[in-house]
């Protein structure tokens, strides 16, 4: 193009970047504050009620350190479903207009999250620096794992609500209930270990179950890894990232018409 062409209302030698630099600058700063003030304020919350008020156990460490390390693989996990399920309703006007693996959608929104991830992170090791909590040797190889299983599950879960968000929009209803109720069921609050012996193998169909637990334990040194949960919520967790990732691929040809 020449110097005088324009492109959708740019001068084609005006750079778009530098007129979004200031709004994405403080977009950025918004997210990497959140994603401090949220973890460590439902932590304070939570110490306060669950830890202080109920007495809930903590494997015999300080309960504010206890919780904050489930409230991060969790709260990572429920944003990035939750974002990934109206991907594709938010995507609606490039879907129609550009073709591309649709795919892409979900998986964008799930991996996005993991920056406000690696910056609670950062607050957990602080935490567990004010609190002489030092991880054990298994972390170098266990963390990544699980962060691995735990973005393949979300992916799994958020394709899954995507295609189906497509077709119902009552989904949305759905979603925010989804999270409160999920959340309970994970040892997010109080350790696997006050979950009955009689339930914890279908405790463990729950693929947050195994992460959150084996993400404590081995920054916490709160007991062994649990390879029976782990086993079987990687199992889970892998059955629901192939069968969400092979639905939505079944149902994309219906995005267009719908989005």
């Amino acid at each position: 193009y020449g110097k005088g062409n324009t492109i959708t209302g740019y001068r084609a030698d005006e750079s778009i970047t530098a007129r979004m630099h200031p709004l994405s600058t403080a977009q950025t700063a918004l997210g990497a504050s959140w994603a401090v003030v949220q973890p460590l304020l439902t932590m304070v919350i939570f110490t306060l009620i669950f830890g202080r008020l109920a007495k809930i156990p903590s494997d015999g460490v300080p309960y504010s350190v206890f919780t904050l390390t489930a409230l991060i693989p969790w709260m990572y996990f429920s944003n990035a479903f939750s974002t990934a399920s109206a991907s594709l309703v938010n995507s609606g006007n490039l879907i129609t207009k550009v073709y591309f693996p649709r795919l892409i959608i979900p998986i964008v929104s799930v991996l996005s999250g993991l920056v406000n991830f690696a910056v609670s992170c950062v607050v957990l090791a602080i935490m567990m620096a004010w609190y002489h909590v030092t991880p054990s040797v298994h972390a170098i190889v266990m963390i990544p794992a699980v962060i691995l299983l735990m973005v393949l599950t979300s992916i799994g879960v958020g394709s899954w609500l995507a295609a189906v968000y497509i077709e119902y929009r009552d989904v949305r209803h759905i979603v925010p209930f989804l999270v409160q109720i999920w959340m309970y069921v994970s040892p997010v609050v109080y350790p696997l270990s006050l979950v009955p012996a009689r339930y914890r193998l279908l405790y463990s169909l729950n693929p947050m179950a195994g992460i959150i637990q084996t993400f404590r334990v081995v920054l916490l040194r709160t007991g062994t890894i649990p390879w029976d949960t782990l086993g079987l919520s990687t199992f889970v967790g892998m059955l629901l990232f192939l069968s969400g990732t092979m639905y939505y691929r079944r149902t994309e040809h219906l995005f267009a018409d719908v989005a």
